[in-house]
This record gives structure tokens, sequence and C-alpha cells, in this order.
């Protein structure tokens, strides 16, 4: 079993050291500032900050960024840092997009300004603040009829993947899709295999 683990781990660090040796290419209209312990990316939808860690270093050549690490132990936070500034250079300029589905008899979701409001089956609604830089939309997408209890579709987008992220778990607490009939909040790119229900004798 440690050998397993050990190769493993090789494999992801192999992994990890390719991604962060890859060139980042900067789009027209995007600038890209290296400060102290953090890279700042304005581009059309906005600004982000990337963290820098120790022992990782970002340069500009000509029309790319390039991360480069002190030294070869580094190379899993190297592909981490790397792959942290292309979102951010990603999320300026193109943006994120998250659904999630709201599968269920009764359960609806309604976009109120900076909340969405749930029903979900509880005694009560629930009522969901959005952060700052996440937008949402709730509306029923006709090719996702096949889905049994289908009622509606949250899109939700940003230019902040990892906040982007955080917002869809958080929609999926909120009523995690059950094991039988998949009743719930899900990731409308996931495949929910239910299991069989319970037959009486």
């Amino acid at each position: 079993m440690g050998d397993l683990q050990s190769k493993i781990a090789n494999r992801n660090e192999e992994i990890m050291s390719r991604v962060g040796k890859k060139p980042i290419t900067i789009p027209s209209g995007v600038t890209v500032s290296i400060n102290s312990g953090e890279l700042e990316v304005k581009g059309p939808k906005g600004t982000l900050k990337s963290p820098i860690p120790n022992g990782v270093e970002f340069k500009v050549e000509e029309n790319s960024l390039v991360a480069e690490r002190a030294n070869e132990d580094l190379s899993a936070m190297h592909g981490l840092a790397r792959a942290l500034a292309n979102n951010a250079v990603v999320g300026v300029t193109e943006g994120f997009t998250k659904d999630l589905d709201v599968v269920g008899v009764g359960y609806k979701a309604e976009v109120q300004g900076r909340k969405i409001v749930f029903a979900l089956g509880y005694s009560h609604p629930i009522e969901y603040k959005l952060p700052d830089g996440i937008e949402a939309k709730a509306e029923r997408v006709a090719t996702k009829s096949n889905i049994n209890q289908y009622q509606l579709t949250i899109t939700l987008t940003g230019i902040d993947k990892q906040l982007l992220g955080q917002v869809a778990a958080e929609l999926n607490r909120l009523r995690k899709p059950d094991a039988y009939k998949g009743k719930g909040v899900r990731y409308a790119d996931r495949l929910y295999r239910l299991k069989p229900g319970k037959t009486g004798k």
C-alpha cells in the first residue's frame, strides 16, 4: 500500500509540475501586475488577485505569464500557483458559470435582487444572499424535461472561480439530493445514480 501511495503522490507531483511550467497567454485588454506575494489581474470583467506562494516566482515574457519554482520540492505548489493565476486570467476575460438543477415536486427557487428564495419542502422558505461578484438567474430549461420531477435551473456566474464553487456548494447543501428520487438542489454537470425504491412485502 505504501508503494502505491508513493507512486500516486509522485504521479500527482509530475502532473502539477507540467501544469506549472505551461505559460499563460495574456489576452489583449488584460494587464498583470506582479506584487509582493500576489498577482493583480485586470481585465474587461473586473480585477482579481492571486496569491504567489514562497518559492514561486512569476515573470511576464512578451504576451505570456510564466511561473518558476526555486526547487523541485515545490512542484505541487508551482502547479497550484499557476492554476490559480490562469483562473484569474480566464475569470477577468470570460468569467465562469455553474448550473444547479432544482428537482422535486413543489420545489421552487426565485431570484429576488441579491438573494435567492427557495421552497425545498421545509416548513419555511429559505433565503440565500448572494455574495458580491456572483450573479444568478433561475429558469426552466426545456431540454431537461427528461429529468424526473425537474423544476428549474439556477445559473450562477462570476469572475472568481473559487467563490463561484463555494456558492454552488452552499446551495447544494440547502437540500442535498436524496438517494432514491434525487430530489434536491443538484449539480447539473453531475451524474446521479439513484437507488431502487424499497418494496413492501
